[in-house]
């Protein structure tokens, strides 16, 4: 591998720049003659908007313009749209209700915006905004999104049901067959709850208009700059697609919540060319709490078909999945097919059949998370198999041993193709990791101290680097999910590499570099990455659901294919010898079986010298690809949680956490580690801690860190890691993707624990300790005299 190339321990190249304030965010972005924008919100979740007068604030020091919703809608400026379109089972097309850019008539979120202030600085449009007049007329608002049906309308004349759609997937007859016959049954009901992405960046736009050349410039805190060019372009009339440019510099985090196109940086690219100044606007945190789309929030009852054998003969699941007040861009695919298709888990089910209800609520729009699906599914699983070994008296980990999928590839009902995996072997690692052989012993230490110990086991797979892009297109997605990458030689050597993926905490800039190093043998310092400008890269589709390394480090392996095939034609070509026995080692190209070699930079710069090139050869040394791979990848681990609770408090500590994943190969396993301990903080987050909590009428009452529990480093356990590498056999690099696995697997292990520590499976999330205390009054006999 070479001490910089796959599968090196490379310390970060990135980190330098941060870790001195030397990143480069949107925040800091300034133009000259630069003005402030702030927005004023709604505070009521569901109101008519009887009147605006912005009159006053228009009086006010400092301020430029005050923009309304009709505004922009008499530009032009279209809706905001989902891009994943789905159907229900009766053939109907999803319910997409009109999503303005600020709606002139009606709001249906706390923080929806109905105006835009534009002022010489932010002080002056946050005391504007103060000042503009807005009448509402408060209605009933819906945030008990279980009885979607029984609650005020969302969408009059849309969704009168307030349902989006009611989707399914599997063999209904058949899952009703299998359960005719099971020999058991298991049931569940559960609530994945809702949770606030929180970025350490807060979302941002700056855009700037040159009327000189009819050109619109926007910096965001964007996961797909080209994405949302060709969408503020193609469906919401901002500029034409080659006028518009977007940067995405420094992104701090993303979490899925910096996929979205949301209403600010429509607002801002208007009121730039409107009031002829470059416009910025940045969310405070209390704004990023209302107004980032939101994770999670289903509701679901399920059951399990078990033969005599404990085997799983069928899987069947109802979920209500609240997409809140709008479709977001790709809310529509979240629960649908990134969620029930990963119903199989890691086990061998013959058939599966989901029922999923997308419903709208007066809440924040609810779009992609960490994992997005894929939690949701893994948690429904995982806490299946564990509440039916309990039930059956077995070792939870003898029950899923005994379902686990063996062969590969294996087809799914429920349309996934798994690439090959060792589930036994992710067990017995993670078995040994935790020395499980000592759990007893730990167990009755605990008791003596007067603690009550539980151990907690999740085996999960997720689907990461969705594609091909002609499956996902049947599906209903309105993209491609392909990557594109270029690679620039210069003619000393050193190499550009362009991709279409951004990073926004993924550590391209090393990883990237290293695959670079790994190929050619260059130093990793002689390789640069680019990403995130869509006037410097080829169109690409940005960075999410791990495919960073998957599909965007296979789009940059298929185009080093090219660039190695050039490089020895021409060392070949130069050194009189057969292509086919050119090598490249150590920054050089040797003829094999000779002491003939070139060094590297010698050969670049013959391409551009093109004084001796093979005949008919173009100069220059840049090659490209777009690659778009056959399947989706599928890491996959097994996650073991200990937990001791004190019963007097309920207050959980976790002592010990072991987490062995198979990613396939590693390319840089500090990075690697990394995104696990990040996943991992998120989903014991979500387990313990987090949740957001709307009132009846529609108030977030978790809107700041005062109200929304964020984990902190006091409340995780230093992790243990390990891992196996099954290389993926449908990618050029055998890579399956890391970011978001400790996401999901985490919170089913963190709950199953605590279920085994406490003696009670009733228990949601978050597992505060006056849910745990209550969970624990519950299973103690009620005393003769009550």
């Amino acid at each position: 591998m070479g001490a910089e190339g796959i599968g090196a321990r490379v310390v970060r190249k990135e980190d330098g720049r941060f870790i001195t304030g030397a990143g480069q965010y949107t925040d800091d972005v300034f133009e000259r003659q630069m003005c402030a924008a702030v927005f004023v919100r709604s505070p009521h979740a569901h109101a008519k908007v009887v009147s605006i007068d912005p009159s006053a604030a228009k009086e006010m020091p400092g301020v430029i313009d005050v923009i309304v919703g009709q505004d922009i809608i008499d530009a032009g400026i279209g809706n905001l749209i989902c891009g994943w379109a789905i159907q229900s089972k009766d053939g109907t097309p999803m319910k997409m209700a009109p999503y303005n850019v600020m709606d002139p008539g009606t709001v249906r979120y706390v923080g929806q915006p109905v105006a835009m202030v534009i002022a010489e600085t932010r002080a002056e449009a946050e005391d504007a905004a103060e000042a503009v007049d807005v009448e509402y007329d408060p209605q009933p608002a819906l945030t008990d999104f279980a009885n979607y049906a029984s609650g005020p309308v969302v969408h009059p004349g849309t969704a009168d049901d307030n349902m989006i759609c009611d989707w399914q997937l599997g063999d209904e007859a058949a899952t009703d067959a299998a359960f005719a016959s099971a020999a058991h049954v298991v049931e569940i009901s559960l609530r994945n709850n809702r949770l606030v992405p929180n970025a350490m960046e807060p979302r941002s736009a700056v855009a700037q208009f040159n009327r000189a050349e009819d050109h619109t410039t926007l910096w965001t805190t964007s996961q797909n700059p080209h994405v949302a060019r060709l969408v503020l372009s193609a469906f919401y009339n901002v500029a034409p697609e080659h006028k518009l440019r977007v940067i995405a510099p420094d992104v701090g985090g993303g979490f899925g919540s910096k996929i979205y196109i949301y209403p600010e940086e429509i607002a801002c690219c208007y009121a730039a060319k409107r009031v002829g100044r470059p416009v910025k606007w940045t969310a405070d945190r209390t704004e990023a709490f209302m107004t980032d789309a939101h994770g999670r929030d289903h509701v679901t009852k399920a059951k399990m078909a078990f033969d005599a054998d404990h085997r799983i003969t069928g899987f069947k699941v109802d979920t209500i999945a609240n997409l809140g007040a709008y479709m977001s861009l790709f809310s529509s695919a979240t629960p649908t097919y990134l969620y029930a298709t990963l119903l199989s888990g890691q086990y061998d089910i013959p058939n599966i059949y989901a029922n999923v209800k997308l419903v709208y609520s007066h809440t924040t729009p609810v779009d992609a998370y960490r994992g997005a699906g894929r939690p949701e599914a893994t948690f429904l699983v995982e806490r299946t198999m564990e509440t039916a070994a309990r039930q059956f008296g077995m070792s939870p980990i003898e029950l899923r041993r005994k379902n686990f999928i063996t062969q590969f590839p294996h087809q799914t009902p429920v349309l996934m193709n798994y690439d090959p995996s060792d589930f036994h072997g992710l067990m017995d690692k993670a078995l040994a990791a935790i020395d499980f052989d000592g759990y007893p012993a730990r167990k009755a230490e605990s008791e003596r101290r007067g603690m009550l110990r539980g151990i907690g086991f999740s085996s999960y797979i997720e689907a990461c680097g969705i594609a091909p892009s002609q499956a996902v297109g049947s599906l209903g997605a309105g993209v491609g999910l392909w990557e594109s990458a270029e690679i620039r030689v210069n003619p000393v050597g050193t190499i550009e590499v362009l991709s279409g993926c951004h990073s926004h905490g993924q550590s391209h800039e090393t990883t990237y570099a290293q695959i670079v190093a790994h190929r050619f043998g260059v130093p990793m310092s002689n390789v640069s990455i680019v990403h995130g400008d869509t006037d410097k890269v080829q169109f690409g589709m940005g960075t999410y659901g791990s495919r960073s390394g998957p599909v965007g480090g296979g789009a940059i392996a298929k185009a080093l294919d090219k660039v190695e095939a050039k490089a020895k034609l021409i060392a070949a070509h130069l050194m009189e010898a057969d292509a086919g026995d050119i090598e490249i080692e150590g920054g050089e190209l040797k003829v094999a079986g000779t002491d003939k070699k070139l060094a590297w930079h010698e050969v670049c710069l013959a391409a551009y010298t093109a004084h001796n090139l093979p005949e008919g050869m173009e100069p220059g040394l840049k090659e490209t690809s777009f690659y778009d791979p056959a399947n989706f990848t599928f890491p996959a681990g097994t996650f073991i949680c200990e937990v001791e609770v004190d019963p007097n408090t309920g207050v959980t500590t976790i002592v010990n956490f072991v987490a062995v994943d198979d990613f396939g190969i590693i390319i840089n396993p500090m990075v690697v580690e990394g995104q696990v301990h990040g996943g991992l903080a998120q989903g014991i987050g979500q387990a313990l801690l987090e949740g957001c909590v709307y009132d009846d009428e529609g108030q977030l009452l978790t809107a700041s860190y005062m109200d929304y529990a964020m984990p902190r480093a006091d409340d995780l356990p230093s992790f243990g890691l390990d891992h196996l590498e099954v290389p993926n056999p449908n990618n050029p690099l055998g890579v399956k993707g890391c970011g978001e696995a400790g996401a999901i697997g985490a919170p089913p292990a963190v709950i199953n624990a605590i279920t085994d520590a406490i003696g009670t499976n009733d228990l949601q999330m978050p597992a505060t300790p006056e849910k745990v205390w209550r969970a624990i009054q519950s299973t103690k006999m009620p005393m003769a005299a009550e």
